[in-house]
């Protein structure tokens, strides 16, 4: 049986943008409302637990509304062809409900909720709708909170993506701006990967290793004509 190569495809905020998803650095939307170390720091968890809850339960309640866009589609039909894994920035499931089997996310998944207490890392708990209430608890009796990870806090799965990034054949980096750190650090793994390619309509302005081969398009655009080539 012939061996697939493997394709890691590394995603950010602008995969889910194509979907209307905004993102923190969006001059609208949701985040302009609130001041991140308001609602994304460990900080503001114990200064105010629920307005950080209901700040989550908004992007959960969007979330759940929007579609999966075509790139993500591609992505999912890129596992006809090739081992694919997907490494993402991004909070959302998107990829997933596209159809993507294998997703680890960096920063956490928020349609799962884990405990704010010591053993937090240990358990998490998939969600039925969008709404954490101050009533719904852990085994051991703590708050839940989002399971994602706010600024100032480790990337449990950081070591996992590093792996996951230094055995691919083949990379693919879309939708992200590569400036948020350390995720952005990742990239520095591939380096046995014989094809490199970057989506980003700022691709081009990019400052990255000279083996990047860059696609100036959207996420949606730059998927269809990658998924093209690779697939021909």
């Amino acid at each position: 049986m012939k061996t697939l190569n493997k394709l890691v495809v590394f995603s950010g905020a602008g995969m889910s943008a194509e979907s209307g998803i905004s993102t923190f650095r969006d001059s609208d939307g949701l985040w302009e409302r609130y001041r991140i170390e308001e609602v994304a720091t460990p900080q503001a968890w114990a200064n105010d637990s629920n307005l950080v809850t209901r700040f989550y339960n908004m992007r959960r309640k969007q979330i759940m509304e929007v579609t999966p866009n075509e790139a993500h589609t591609r992505i999912a039909e890129l596992e006809k062809h090739f081992n694919v894994e997907v490494v993402t920035q991004n909070i959302d499931d998107l990829h997933e409900r596209a159809g993507s089997q294998n997703v680890l996310h960096l920063h956490g998944n928020i349609m799962y909720a884990k405990s704010s207490g010591p053993m937090q890392e240990k358990a998490y708990f998939k969600l039925d709708n969008w709404e954490i209430t101050e009533k719904d608890l852990c085994p051991d009796g703590y708050r839940l909170r989002p399971h994602v990870v706010w600024f100032g806090e480790a990337v449990p799965a950081y070591d996992e993506a590093a792996r996951t990034l230094s055995e691919a054949d083949i990379l693919i980096v879309v939708g992200t701006s590569l400036q948020v750190y350390p995720a952005a650090g990742l990239i520095h793994y591939s380096e046995n990967a014989r094809e490199k390619y970057l989506i980003d309509p700022k691709a081009s302005e990019m400052n990255l290793p000279s083996d990047f081969v860059k696609i100036n398009k959207g996420a949606v655009e730059g998927l269809n004509e990658l998924f093209a080539q690779l697939t021909s």
